[in-house]
């Protein structure tokens, strides 16, 4: 590990304290032309004592305004101590996690994984216009069935092409003859660039592709693609519980990742990470927003700079060693309900490295569904699946209770 290290609870208020002295302070400078300034005083008090030794609060109360990218030319200068504070946790993310060489990469705290990924689709959409000369109805998405949401909302907002991939329904594997003849049926088509999305950890079954089933095929039919990773779910699972993980920046092929903080990290909603290789956010610039120091080349614009302080927060009070020791649990809790629902012969999916149990409806009477909050794959009566997520508050109790209340309905 180069930027990720565990510190002290002292270590980091003062640090947080220190970033927050660099920024603009709207209580006390003479700061006329900016249209922000603290959280409201009469609702939120600035002088409450407890926020002394808070740090994640005592920012939001500050409310630093993270617009732009900090990685790439200059930034609002108001903001520069907690703008380094989320280039601290981009170079951890990036580098110590995602094995990308220091300095070769940009990116920023999104609000979202939903916002990271279309940012990466219109980020690849513009560079193959920008430096393809690609007409709109040249390029398409490729993704799974299994695909996030993000990524069909995504096609819709940008006028593209979204080719889905048929799944394995038991193994949730892509069908790569399926894949293949949809890449050849595409070609004939008119379709000579693609922007493929590849998962790390599905939504609903934590499924993880193997990148290379894309792009294999894609070189075989001589096509141009880039290459990006949802990781959303499993971005902060994956690289932990699989040491021989290559979904990283160690491929060059991967030229983008978007990850989630608010699921497994445990950060605030509305806090996501998308990363890319140099070179390739330049092509969203918005050279009509002028008025912003530096350059905006993000889809969101203004974001808070606590949902950085956050991340940083939890990323620094674990360590590297206290996360993967955390990871380590939850895949421990994972195993056991799996052994349990083996005893009872009730068939199910679980990518072997991450926390999601994903269970055949048919298992499930809709009462006990109802009673532990299980999410169907469906909101309706064609539902096939339950799903079981290892979270940090779920414990060996509530899913013994769950397996007893599953076996007094088998006997029934």
């Amino acid at each position: 590990m180069i930027y990720w290290k565990k510190l002290s609870q002292e270590e980091r208020k003062n640090r947080i304290q220190r970033a927050l002295e660099e920024n603009v302070n709207f209580s006390k400078d003479a700061s006329l032309g900016y249209p922000a300034s603290k959280l409201d005083g009469k609702v939120f008090y600035d002088d409450a004592p407890f926020l002394k030794d808070a740090p994640t609060l005592q920012t939001y109360v500050a409310n630093p305004n993270h617009i732009g990218c900090h990685t790439l030319g200059t930034s609002e200068k108001a903001f520069k101590g907690t703008q380094e504070i989320e280039r601290e946790v981009l170079n951890v993310l990036a580098v110590d996690v995602f094995k990308a060489q220091p300095d070769s990469f940009d990116g920023y705290i999104s609000p979202g994984g939903t916002e990271a990924n279309i940012q990466a689709l219109w980020m690849y959409r513009n560079f193959f216009m920008n430096q393809k000369n690609a007409k709109l109805d040249e390029i398409a998405i490729l993704a799974s069935e299994d695909t996030h949401y993000s990524i069909p909302k995504g096609a819709n907002l940008l006028m593209l092409d979204l080719i889905k991939i048929p799944v394995s329904f038991e193994n949730r594997e892509i069908d790569k003859v399926a894949l293949e003849q949809k890449i050849i049926e595409a070609k004939q088509k008119g379709k000579k660039y693609y922007i493929v999305v590849a998962n790390m950890g599905t939504t609903m079954f934590g499924s993880v592709d193997n990148p290379e089933d894309y792009t294999s095929l894609l070189e075989k039919h001589d096509v141009q693609y880039k290459l990006h990773i949802d990781g959303a779910y499993g971005g902060f699972v994956y690289p932990f519980s699989n040491q021989k993980s290559t979904i990283n920046f160690n491929n060059p092929k991967i030229s983008s990742i978007t990850i989630d903080a608010h699921k497994m990290l445990q950060s605030p909603y509305g806090t996501g990470v998308f990363i890319c290789r140099k070179g390739l956010l330049e092509n969203v610039l918005t050279k009509e927003a002028q008025y912003i120091e530096g350059m905006d080349l993000t889809l969101c614009g203004s974001r808070s700079g606590a949902n950085a302080v956050a991340v940083w927060m939890i990323l620094f009070t674990y360590g590297p060693h206290g996360w993967f020791e955390k990871v380590s649990v939850l895949q421990m809790r994972t195993q056991f309900l799996c052994h349990e629902l083996d005893q009872l012969n009730i068939n199910y999916f679980r990518e072997p490295f991450m926390n999601i149990v994903t269970i055949h409806s048919r298992h499930i009477p809709e009462e006990i569904a109802m009673k532990y909050n299980l999410v169907p794959e469906q909101h309706n009566k064609d539902n096939k699946w339950y799903k079981v997520v290892l979270m940090d508050h779920v414990e060996v109790e509530h899913l013994t209770a769950f397996i007893n209340e599953l076996k007094t309905a088998i006997h029934a």
